[in-house]
């Protein structure tokens, strides 16, 4: 359960206020800024040690299901994953138990939310397959050869072999 109290409530009177975070999380609302959640530490240390405990099992979970079985799980909340090449199916699982974890485990979920977009961009390419066409094929601008380095700009590079 989450209390609400305004930031000005927090500066008049901290003791009581401290007093409802001992009973849940406090979210405590600014005029001029994003609200704060106010909460005890032992929760919220538990909270994480749950996640990660939660992820090292779905990555073994994942990890002794068949290839195809583990992606049809995921499936229902990733719908898009049907789209995706069967090999690419297991990659994404792959992906995002390691995501999962990691994620986890440095308490940053942002890990998991950027592996979940980028696949759902592949994803969204091979749905429309003019577009997979597009990018599949060489690039038609043929810029020519890179610049050669002079023997005076390799001297200076630093190098030292």
């Amino acid at each position: 359960m989450t209390t609400e109290v305004q930031w000005s409530e927090l500066q008049r009177d901290p003791k009581s206020v401290a007093a409802l975070a001992d009973n849940g999380d406090v979210r405590v609302r600014r005029r001029d800024g994003a609200a704060l959640l106010l909460t005890r530490e032992d929760r919220a240390s538990l909270a994480a040690a749950g996640a990660v405990s939660a992820a090292r099992a779905l990555r073994n979970v994942l990890a002794h299901l068949p290839a195809g079985i583990a992606a049809k799980a995921l499936l229902d909340e990733f719908p898009w994953v049907d789209v995706l090449p069967e090999e690419e199916r297991t990659q994404f699982v792959s992906d995002f138990a390691r995501a999962f974890q990691a994620s986890a485990e440095l308490g940053e979920w942002s890990v998991l939310e950027q592996t979940v977009r980028e696949w759902r961009s592949t994803a969204a390419i091979h749905a429309d397959p003019k577009l997979a066409q597009r990018l599949s094929e060489p690039l038609s601008d043929d810029l020519g050869s890179p610049p050669r380095k002079s023997a005076a700009r390799c001297s200076n590079s630093g190098s030292t072999k």
